[in-house]
């Protein structure tokens, strides 16, 4: 079922709101999408709102012919509502059952609305739970600091599970918001380019870097100018999860006062006394003035994969 001229329906990417003509946001024939998107509180209010007005409709119909439940009040709602729902379930307590040809056959038909019923929201809590997620931390803010006498932009990330991720490709992208000279404004994608997109092997930390030379779409900029463009990063991380088999991703946004310039993060992966390599998720966030020498090591992955970064 389609909405001849929808109204225009919401997107949000990262701190940017853009609203789509045109765009369906509820379609029948794409129900599993729309279900599955759903945040856990608003699909709980969906499921338990469904089985409520199933209930309530069959309920209605047994009141239409008095005398079609044996045992019911004649009149009760609270009797047709509580006998649906047990013959919905399939309980059955047997106190109040169909007495007449009427009742048995809306018994019938609820019997079998309420087992498609119950198959469906089984299925759909299993996609919920059993679809697979990426636990990936991120540094609240990303930092500009000076590395090998290059302004950079670093983004620290961790793998936040116990277990490996295999196949780690990152995808860092820029959004600005341009006014044009006639007054009109529209918006700029640029992809930036990282020192390491992938990784084979992502167990800890990983510092995701982008030199601002010449070519750099960040080349130029400093706090002003990033707030007049409204500027915008949006990071996407995938990876393998080895234990669940399966593709995760992940992304995550950055604005204007989040993109801090003169900073540069501290050390969130040490080597204790009897040489176990410990890191601290806590520490993903710590930062400090980027003057002095640079630290020697700006992710663990990196440390071992790769000495640019």
């Amino acid at each position: 079922m389609r909405i001849r001229n929808p109204p225009p329906s919401k997107l949000e990417i990262g701190g940017y709101a853009m609203w789509m003509k045109g765009a369906v946001r509820l379609d029948l024939r794409d129900t599993y999408h729309a279900v599955i998107e759903l945040s856990w509180p608003r699909f709980l209010i969906t499921l338990i709102s469904a089985d409520l007005a199933i209930n309530i409709g069959f309920a209605l119909l047994y009141l239409v012919r008095p005398g079609s439940v044996a045992h019911a009040r004649p009149g009760s709602f609270a009797d047709a509502f509580f006998f649906s729902i047990e013959t919905s379930s399939t309980v059955g307590y047997g106190e109040m059952y169909p007495a007449t040809f009427y009742g048995h056959s809306v018994a019938s038909t609820e019997i079998i609305a309420g087992m498609a019923f119950t198959a469906l929201a089984t299925g759909l809590l299993f996609v919920r739970f059993a679809r697979p997620k990426a636990r990936i931390r991120y540094a609240e803010n990303a930092v500009i600091a000076s590395r090998g006498g290059q302004p950079t932009l670093m983004i620290r990330i961790a793998n936040g599970r116990h277990s490996l991720l295999y196949d780690a490709a990152a995808h860092l992208n820029l959004l600005l918001t341009i006014r044009g000279e006639q007054g009109g404004t529209f918006r700029r994608v640029h992809e930036l380019h990282l020192g390491r997109s992938r990784l084979p092997m992502f167990s800890l930390t990983w510092v995701l870097t982008h030199k601002i030379d010449a070519a750099s779409p960040l080349h130029g900029y400093d706090p002003a100018r990033l707030a007049e463009h409204d500027a915008c990063l949006l990071l996407a991380v995938e990876a393998r999860d080895v234990t669940v088999g399966a593709q995760v991703v992940d992304t995550k946004s950055y604005g204007p006062s989040h993109i801090l310039f003169g900073m540069r993060y501290t050390e969130a992966v040490s080597v204790d006394a009897e040489g176990n390599v410990i890191g601290d998720l806590g520490a993903i966030s710590r930062m400090e003035r980027d003057v002095g020498p640079e630290s020697p090591l700006t992710g663990w992955e990196d440390r071992n994969w790769n000495d640019d970064g």
